[in-house]
């Protein structure tokens, strides 16, 4: 294409490193947009295999796709450098290995444009190689809901307005990879609404080499700590047993043992009391803070390594104290478990 766009309207982020299996279908699918005014910056993030042939390629057929190269220091350091570079009044982020449909561009820009309250605009996705479709919560309430439990927006589903990341000195928190993304979106829930359109948009492929996956221990802990940041809307004062074991809870019960459980219904009341400025949407949650109890029952009653009749004997003395209860059908396999000392 020979139309040079001087002044892009979406600016479209795409970080690379050693992505030559994948990148020229995510290319593709920028090129095939229904919306033209758009610039592609990819950040070749130190690749050694043929990444930067591919995309030099694609230059010289696109002048609308730029190339920036920096030694190998990872996504959110790419990230940060394309946005730096970046001309349009939307960002659009976009991995090097997933691939956009035909009109995400251009109905993401008609909902942001229609709705000037909306500072993210997300969408459902498909996976690749499969017919599964992930369906996330649509409305701002449900969405800051739903990031209590984890992340809730697809990372290459995302557009933004560039006006608004401009006020942060590092849009991605490189101290919190691979879960950086989950900590922008969770920082952005004070700047104005998110919002995930209710259809999909996105293909999204998983492989073994993808970050997440090699570092999934950094993960996991990056992700507990923007759990903790979402708390601290609330008027909350725990005393120190308290967030010990409101760490083990949202750590999805890892660690988790029987006194913890008279310890987290004193959380629960608190928690309960605390969302009093109705940060969160009041009845989902309180729907949300009685649901944990599901990650104690689940964690330390069901998915144990071991049973003992007294395990039994510990969920039968508490039963009548939770909101949440297993169905009779799942008391009885943990009855029989705990009596034969099952190990699975």
């Amino acid at each position: 294409m020979d139309t040079i766009l001087n002044t892009p309207l979406v600016s479209v982020i795409m970080p690379a490193y050693n992505a030559a299996d994948y990148i020229q279908e995510a290319i593709d699918s920028v090129v095939s947009q229904t919306f033209p005014n758009w610039e592609l910056i990819i950040i070749d993030d130190g690749s050694t295999d043929t990444t930067a042939e591919i995309i030099a390629k694609n230059i010289n057929k696109d002048n609308r796709i730029k190339y920036f190269y920096q030694q190998n220091q990872k996504q959110s350091k790419a990230r940060n450098l394309g946005i730096s570079y970046s001309c349009g009044t939307y960002i659009a982020f976009l991995d090097a290995d997933d691939i956009c449909f035909p009109e995400r561009f251009a109905k993401q820009v008609d909902f942001l444009e229609a709705n000037l309250d909306v500072v993210l605009c997300g969408s459902w996705f498909g996976i690749i190689g499969s017919d599964r479709i992930v369906q996330l919560p649509e409305h701002h309430d449900a969405i800051k809901l739903a990031l209590l439990k984890g992340n809730c927006i697809a990372h290459s589903s995302v557009m933004t307005r560039k006006l608004l990341l401009d006020e942060f000195s590092l849009v991605f928190e490189e101290s919190k990879e691979p879960a950086e993304d989950y900590d922008l979106w969770v920082r952005l829930v004070l700047k104005g609404r998110l919002h995930n359109l209710q259809e999909v948009l996105l293909d999204y492929r998983t492989h073994v080499n993808q970050l997440s996956k090699r570092e999934n221990i950094k993960q996991k802990k990056s992700t507990l700590e923007t759990k903790h940041s979402l708390f601290n809307f609330l008027e909350l004062e725990l005393l120190e047993e308290e967030r010990l074991v409101l760490n083990k809870v949202i750590n999805n019960g890892e660690g988790i043992n029987f006194n913890d459980v008279s310890v987290f219904k004193k959380i629960q009341m608190k928690l309960l009391a605390s969302n009093t400025r109705n940060f969160f949407e009041p009845i989902g949650f309180k729907k949300s803070i009685l649901d944990l109890e599901t990650i104690i029952i689940n964690s330390y009653f069901l998915k144990r390594s071991s049973f003992t009749p007294r395990i039994y004997f510990e969920y039968f003395r508490i039963k009548n104290s939770l909101n949440f209860r297993l169905n009779l059908n799942t008391e009885i396999k943990l009855a029989l478990k705990s009596l034969i000392f099952y190990k699975p």
